[in-house]
């Protein structure tokens, strides 16, 4: 329970530290970003689940409205002062992450060659397209962007969003695995 609530604690202030300082976006050649904010609700959704995934999409999506109102950069970041754009795409995205992770682990533990990597890394990459998809789906119903423009971003970004969130993700769950094999923390063996 401490456990939980310590790296559900961490991964929420990662995505606002990521936010504030705009680490979380990687420049590209095309002159747009990649972002990485939605990576710690991807892996509070896996390595946490359902709850600590919510909670951090949560604090994702607030993360996100509150920069909108206070720090807007772009010409479509007043659409994001309405929690409908901001907060509910962010929860959806943590659900259906959670959901689709659930679903391939448990055909990873039905088959013997479905690694539960693959799984891993399938519901990194899909959940990051859902992610898209629900985000600027909710920008196409406000008229804050058309349909042109919801199929460019959602091939041109949201595709290399998807390939490194996967990477980041299986990287991070990885060295957490081969980590926890070795010792337990402190915080862990209270849990015991």
């Amino acid at each position: 329970m401490n456990l939980n609530l310590a790296v559900t604690a961490a991964l929420g202030a990662l995505t606002v530290l990521l936010a504030i300082t705009h680490l979380g976006y990687i420049p590209w050649f095309s002159g747009a970003s990649i972002t990485v904010l939605h990576v710690p609700v991807i892996l509070a959704c896996i390595m946490l689940g359902f709850s600590s995934g919510v909670t951090t999409g949560l604090i994702f999506g607030l993360t996100s409205l509150i920069m909108a109102a206070t720090m807007p950069t772009g010409p479509i970041d007043p659409f994001f002062v309405n929690p409908l754009i901001s907060v509910l795409p962010r929860l959806l995205f943590a659900a259906s992450t959670w959901t689709i992770y659930r679903g391939f682990a448990s055909i990873s533990n039905k088959i013997k060659y479905f690694p539960n990597l693959l799984a891993i890394g399938l519901a990194a990459f899909l959940g990051t397209v859902l992610h898209s998809v629900f985000v600027l789906g909710s920008l196409v119903i406000a008229h804050a962007i058309d349909w042109k423009v919801f199929f460019a971003v959602l091939v041109g970004n949201s595709l290399l969003e998807a390939a490194a969130a996967t990477v980041i993700t299986v990287s991070v769950v990885s060295i957490k695995d081969v980590s926890s094999a070795n010792k337990k923390s402190k915080l862990s063996r209270e849990d015991d």
